[in-house]
C-alpha cells in the first residue's frame, strides 16, 4: 500500500490572505491577481470560473492545457450520467447548450438528423422545459466551453504549468499566497481551486493525499484493494489463454503486456491505479476519415494476446463503439485486451512533467498499434478486419493533433485525504453524508489495474469493478476541503477526498462540473464572509447552491 503523503504544514489566520499583500522580489516578475485562481483546464475548471464571475468576483483560469474541457471535450462524448435528474446547475446547462447546438441544421454535416434519431437527446431538464443532449462530438463540447469563457469574459492563460518545485507555491499562515508557473509568471489570489485531474496544486500546497488502492480494512469496504477473481464487467479472460510466447511453455518467457509480479492478497492495498486510455472519436464516413497508420516502433507481438482471444471465439470488438452524431463514435475499452493500457500508469500521478509526457506517448503508441493490428493482422478474423477497415480518425476533430484526442483519460490519480472522506457505503447511497454540495449516481466503476499470471499458468486481469448504488447519493462538502491545518484557501473538486472505490463513481464528468460550481460558490462566500471555506456556515452555502439549481439530495 502506498503511504499517504504529508508535506510541511503552515497554520494561522486568514487575515493576511484577505489583505492586499505586496510582492517583494529582487527582479520584476510578471504577476497576475484575482479573487479566485483556478488551476486546470478541465470541465470543472471552466464551471468553477463561470460561477465565480456569476457571483461578482474576479477569476483567472491558469490552464496547463491549450484546449479546455478535459475529457468532456477530449473524446468522452457518450456521457456517463447515471440518473440524469440529479445533474443540475451549470453542469445541466452545459448539456442544454449541446442540445441547442444540435438543433441547428449546420451541426449535421456528415449525417442526417433523422438518421441519428433521438439518441442522446436525454430527458427534459429539471424545470421541464429546456432539453439536454448527453451524447455529442468533441468539437461541439469544446465550443460550448469556449462560449462560456467568452460570455463571462474570463481570462484564461493556457500552456501554463505549475512550478512543482519547493518555490512554486508560496504559503503564509496556512494560506496559499501565490503560485508560480514554469514561465515565471506568478498568480496571486484570495482563494485557489485545483481543478486538475492530477492534483498538482493540492500536492504542492502541502495537502495530504493518497495514491493507489486502500486496503478494505481502512474504511471498512468490500471492493477496494486487490480483487483477484472478481469479474463484474466482462473485461477479463473468459477462456484459457496462455501468457507465454510459446503457449504453455513458461521457459519461453512472458508476452508483452503481462506482468511477472504477483497480484497480491485480496482486499490488501497497493500502489496500483486503474488503467488509462484515450477515448477515441472514430469516423466511418468515407469523406471524413483518415486511415489508421502504423506507429513508429510497431511490434505485432504486443497484441499476440488479442490474437489468442480471437482464436478462442471472442467477437465483441465493436461493443463499445458508442455512436455519437455525424457517423462518429466514442470508442472505449471493452473486453480482456483492448484500449486500456493496463499496468503502465502507476507512476503517472506523481511523475515529473517529462515522465508524464513519456507515459502519454506510450499510451498513444500502444493504442495506435492496436488499431493498426485490428485492421491489418492475419490473426484478426476476416470479418473483424474488414469491419475495422471502415473506420478511421475523423478529419474534423482534434485538428491540431492529427485527429488524435489531446487528453489522456486519467481515470484516477491523487485523491485528497480531506475533511471528509467519501467511502464505498456513501457512494452506494447507504449513508447520509454531512453538508451535501452535489450528487452522483453512477456505478462504482474501476477498470483493471493489472494483468498477471495465475498459478495454473494462465493469464488474467484484476481490478475491474462495477457495483450499482442503491440510489443516487450526496457528496459531502468536506470531500472538497483539505484539513484546515493544511490549507485554508484551497478547494479541490476533481481529486476529491475519497477512497479508490468510491472515486470510481464520483469521477464522472457531470459530477466534476457540479463540484467545480460548488467549490467556486464556497470560495466566493468565504471571501465575502472573511473566513476559511472550512469555517463557512453550511446554511449559507446551501442556500446559494439551491438557488443556482444544484441538486443536493433526493
Amino acid at each position: 500500500m502506498k503511504k499517504t503523503h504529508r508535506f510541511g504544514l503552515l497554520t494561522g489566520t486568514l487575515a493576511i490572505l484577505l489583505s492586499n499583500y505586496p510582492v517583494a522580489n529582487a527582479q520584476p516578475i510578471p504577476t497576475r491577481r484575482a479573487d479566485v485562481v483556478v488551476y486546470g483546464g478541465t470541465s470543472a475548471a471552466v464551471m468553477a470560473a463561470v460561477q465565480v464571475k456569476k457571483m461578482g468576483k474576479s477569476v483567472l483560469v491558469v490552464s496547463p492545457d491549450k484546449h479546455l474541457g478535459g475529457l468532456s471535450a477530449g473524446g468522452l462524448g457518450f456521457t456517463d450520467t447515471g440518473n440524469k435528474e440529479v445533474i443540475g446547475g451549470l453542469s445541466r446547462a452545459f448539456y442544454q447548450r449541446l442540445y441547442q447546438h444540435y438543433q441547428n441544421d449546420s451541426a449535421w454535416k456528415w449525417q442526417e438528423r433523422a438518421e441519428y434519431g433521438n439518441k442522446g437527446q436525454g430527458t427534459p431538464a429539471i424545470d421541464g422545459t429546456n432539453r439536454t443532449m448527453w451524447i455529442f462530438e468533441p468539437h461541439a463540447a469544446e465550443r460550448v466551453f469556449e462560449d462560456f469563457i467568452q460570455e463571462y469574459k474570463i481570462p484564461v492563460y493556457r500552456d501554463e504549468w505549475l512550478d512543482r518545485s519547493a518555490q512554486g507555491v508560496q504559503k503564509q499562515a496556512g494560506a496559499i499566497r501565490s503560485m508560480r508557473t514554469l514561465s515565471g509568471t506568478v498568480y496571486e489570489g484570495k482563494m485557489f481551486i485545483d481543478a486538475t485531474y492530477e492534483g498538482d496544486l493540492m500536492a504542492a500546497a502541502g495537502v495530504r493525499y493518497h495514491v493507489g488502492r486502500e486496503a478494505n480494512r481502512v474504511y471498512a469496504e468490500t471492493h477496494n484493494g486487490v480483487q483477484v477473481g472478481v469479474f463484474q464487467h466482462g473485461h477479463h479472460f473468459q477462456k484459457d489463454i496462455s501468457p507465454y510466447r510459446v503457449p504453455g511453455d513458461a521457459r519461453s518467457g512472458l508476452l508483452p503486456e503481462v506482468s511477472a509480479d504477483q497480484p497480491g492478497v485480496n482486499g490488501s492495498g497497493d500502489n496500483r491505479i486503474q488503467a488509462y486510455c484515450f477515448r477515441m472519436c472514430l469516423s466511418n464516413h468515407p469523406d471524413n476519415r483518415v486511415p489508421f497508420s502504423k506507429p513508429d516502433g510497431y511490434d505485432p507481438i504486443r497484441y499476440e494476446l488479442l490474437g489468442r482471444v480471437f482464436q478462442s471465439g471472442w467477437r465483441e470488438t465493436f461493443n463499445k463503439f458508442d455512436p455519437i452524431p455525424n457517423r462518429k463514435t466514442d470508442t472505449n475499452n471493452h473486453g480482456p485486451f483492448s484500449t486500456d493500457y493496463i499496468g503502465k500508469n502507476y507512476d503517472y500521478p506523481e511523475a515529473t512533467y517529462e515522465r508524464r509526457r513519456q507515459i502519454i506517448k506510450d499510451h498513444r503508441v500502444y493504442q495506435q498499434g492496436l488499431l493498426y493490428f485490428l485492421q491489418n493482422d492475419a490473426r484478426v478474423p476476416t470479418d473483424v478486419r474488414e469491419a475495422m477497415q471502415q473506420w478511421g480518425l475523423p478529419k474534423d476533430e482534434f485538428r491540431d493533433n492529427g485527429g488524435w484526442p489531446h487528453q489522456l483519460y486519467v481515470r484516477e490519480a491523487r485523491r485528497m485525504v480531506g475533511k471528509f472522506v467519501m467511502k464505498e457505503a456513501d457512494a452506494l447511497g447507504k449513508t447520509t453524508v454531512p453538508d451535501p454540495i452535489g450528487m452522483g449516481s453512477y456505478a462504482l466503476d474501476a477498470h483493471n489495474a493489472q494483468r498477471f499470471v495465475q498459478p495454473g499458468g494462465l493469464v488474467q486481469n484484476e481490478g475491474d469493478i462495477g457495483v450499482h448504488p442503491d440510489k443516487p447519493y450526496s457528496i459531502a462538502y468536506g470531500a472538497i476541503l483539505p484539513q484546515e491545518n493544511e490549507c485554508v484557501n484551497l478547494l479541490v473538486p476533481v481529486c476529491v477526498s475519497s477512497s479508490h472505490i468510491a472515486y470510481g463513481s464520483i469521477r464522472m464528468e457531470p459530477v466534476f462540473m457540479i463540484l467545480g460550481q460548488s467549490a467556486a460558490t464556497a470560495a466566493v462566500l468565504a471571501i465575502e464572509n472573511k473566513m476559511s471555506p472550512q469555517q463557512l456556515p453550511y446554511r449559507k452555502l446551501r442556500a446559494v447552491l439551491l438557488n443556482d439549481g444544484q441538486r443536493l439530495t433526493l
